[in-house]
């Protein structure tokens, strides 16, 4: 079943061939993790889709409130029969249809689909191999636009497939300042020492929900140092760890860039307080 405006119906074709998100990328999407009813971090998805629909010059509803679109998302999970298991949603908002570039109406549509997810809490990784190197086809442009989580990702459909193609487990993106930014489906983190790296929104990352919480747990560690600050594709090869976050999977750690084998005890740490912090919460 997929919520669509409030409504419950079959999963079947919903979008309309004038839609303005399937036409020009014009909507926002959030990717939640929930489990047993409950939404984890979703203050903070709730905020950053506020903040992203201004910076859309989306009109924002009276009605989404937090309290609402948290009812309908878990609305769409009994649904589905997933009240006491954990889901993958994907919450989409755009302008709903018609108009070219400009929108014709200022009425936010919006969908919410679910599926199942096997694991409660975030696991260490168990792959013995998880080989990533840099996509250089196409670059992230620096700036606000690029932070948000909009239906235009060609850069991330591309790089996956160049990813498959050459039998990588992911790439990095580079901005065009020849920075590296993210991943394809996360934020990067570059350990060294104890300093903890990751670059700024202003070279272009997402303004990622996990990004927030591994930061939060870096700085209230005590053990650990956090550095805001670009990343050289230099750098990658003399870091002692590199892993990605994003609210899916929690962190996956990088174990193989190029010749470069990386350890993994920073990052399976930061997952225990990580997850710690999940159940205090």
């Amino acid at each position: 079943m997929i919520n669509i405006n409030g409504e419950l119906v079959e999963n079947s074709s919903f979008i309309t061939f004038e839609n303005r998100g399937y036409k020009y990328g014009d909507a926002l999407f959030e990717t939640l993790k929930v489990v047993h009813g409950k939404i984890l971090f979703w203050e903070d998805h709730y905020f950053r889709l506020m903040a992203s629909m201004r910076i859309m010059r989306m009109e924002i509803p009276m009605n989404f409130t937090m309290e609402f679109l948290e009812a309908e998302i878990l609305k769409t999970i009994n649904g589905n029969g997933l009240a006491t298991s954990s889901a993958r949603v994907r919450l989409n908002v755009d302008r709903g249809d018609g108009g070219r570039y400009l929108p014709k109406n200022k009425a936010i549509c919006y969908s919410i689909v679910v599926e199942l997810l096997e694991d409660d809490f975030y696991l260490a990784s168990t792959k013995e191999s998880y080989t990533v190197d840099l996509y250089k086809d196409y670059f992230v442009a620096p700036g606000l636009l690029s932070t948000l989580k909009t239906n235009n990702k060609a850069i991330n459909v591309l790089g996956s497939i160049y990813a498959e193609e050459n039998k990588l487990d992911n790439c990095l993106l580079l901005n065009t300042n020849k920075n590296v930014v993210e991943a394809l489906q996360g934020n990067l983190f570059l350990v060294s020492g104890e300093t903890i790296k990751t670059p700024p929104l202003d070279d272009g990352s997402l303004k990622g929900v996990m990004r927030k919480q591994i930061i939060d747990v870096i700085l209230n560690s005590g053990d650990y140092v956090l550095d805001e600050t670009s990343i050289s594709p230099f750098e990658l090869q003399k870091a002692d760890e590199l892993f990605i976050t994003n609210v899916i999977v929690g962190i996956q750690p990088i174990l193989q860039y190029r010749k470069k084998i990386y350890g993994t005890k920073i990052s399976e740490d930061i997952l225990k307080r990580l997850n710690t912090k999940l159940r205090l919460s």
